[in-house]
């Protein structure tokens, strides 16, 4: 018969997201949350203690001392199964980490609890996409690219604008398209590719060199600004080096002043729980909202289907559109193939 403490541990099988402060490192974020669940879980209400049966001898009068003791059998409970005997149930809980954030940055961290960790580890295998905010300034160049660290540059800003910016951006993301395609190991000629590029499927397989796949300036005001990066396979000090060299880019030095991290594949910042809400009974809830999310996923999705050939007088305009877009995407790297 399981107790009730393992009732609660099967529901706490799953992942979920909470929301790392800049400053503290990720072991401490995990080490907090395992100690919670702990008690979460140790809190709840133990099984009755098992009874078992005992002849008991009772004190005998001095008339009846010679006839021997007195025997009377009776059912006890069974102190050795005692919670202040053994222990408490759990004292061990296995909590894992995906993608990490180091101790300056900030935002979704995704975790796991039990049987979740098969599915963090499909999830560092899949190709899904993360989102980070990173604030920069200009006119100042560091040693490790922060703010915080030994100033080795001083520089001047003021012919920098939004638009010399976003061109400076729309270049990088250029030269990471072409990387994309590049790690992609596909074909660029087969029809596989095609189709995979009108899906949106293209891109490296397991581990790559950092991929920024979107970039944009979400605010300007010199010497501050903020990006907003979606990317693949990258570290958080490969996105203050990106901010570096923009500022190298426009005749000029940047560092960075912050890092947060906003979506991580399914998990959002409306997902991530706060320092308040890492308790089991939360912890359990944001599970069970996961579980519930993928199991809608799963219905929703519906089998891809093959384009059909169509004949000139047949295409259709969003047909016409999709192929645009697919050999857009393709046009580049079939003639640097060809070539």
């Amino acid at each position: 018969m399981t107790t009730a403490a393992v009732r609660m541990f099967r529901r706490l099988e799953g992942l979920f997201c909470v929301y790392k402060p800049s400053g503290v490192h990720w072991k401490l974020v995990r080490d907090s949350i395992e100690t919670n669940l702990l008690k979460g879980l140790n809190a709840t209400p133990s099984q009755p203690l098992p009874h078992e049966v005992r002849f008991l001898t009772h004190p005998s009068s001095e008339t009846e001392a010679s006839n021997g003791p007195t025997v009377s059998a009776a059912s006890v409970p069974v102190l050795s199964k005692h919670h202040l005997v053994t222990g408490p149930e759990f004292q061990h809980i296995e909590v894992g980490v995906g993608h990490r954030l180091d101790v300056c940055s900030s935002g979704v961290l995704v975790l796991a609890v039990g049987n979740g960790n098969k599915a963090l580890n499909d999830l560092y295998r899949t190709r899904v996409t993360r989102d980070y905010t990173v604030e920069g300034e200009f006119g100042t160049a560091t040693d490790d690219f922060s703010h915080t660290s030994r100033v080795v540059e001083r520089s001047t800003y003021g012919h920098i604008t939004q638009d010399k910016l976003e061109r400076v951006l729309a270049m990088l993301e250029g030269a990471n398209q072409k990387a994309l395609l590049m790690y992609s190991n596909v074909d660029m000629r087969s029809q596989e590719a095609y189709e995979m590029a009108v899906q949106g499927l293209l891109g490296p397989e397991g581990k790559s060199s950092p991929i920024l796949t979107g970039l944009r300036c979400i605010h300007f005001q010199p010497p501050n600004f903020t990006l907003e990066v979606q990317c693949l396979n990258e570290t958080q000090k490969y996105l203050r080096k990106v901010v570096h060299e923009i500022g190298l880019e426009l005749r000029s030095t940047a560092v960075c002043k912050g890092v947060r991290r906003t979506r991580d594949g399914l998990f959002s910042l409306q997902d991530a729980l706060t320092h308040r809400h890492w308790t089991a009974a939360d912890v359990m809830q944001a599970i069970q909202q996961y579980h519930s999310t993928k199991k809608n996923k799963k219905r929703s999705r519906s089998p891809i289907k093959k384009p059909e050939l169509r004949t000139s007088g047949e295409t259709s305009p969003k047909d016409e559109a999709i192929e645009e877009a697919a050999v857009g995407r393709l046009k580049l790297v079939v003639s640097e193939t060809s070539s």
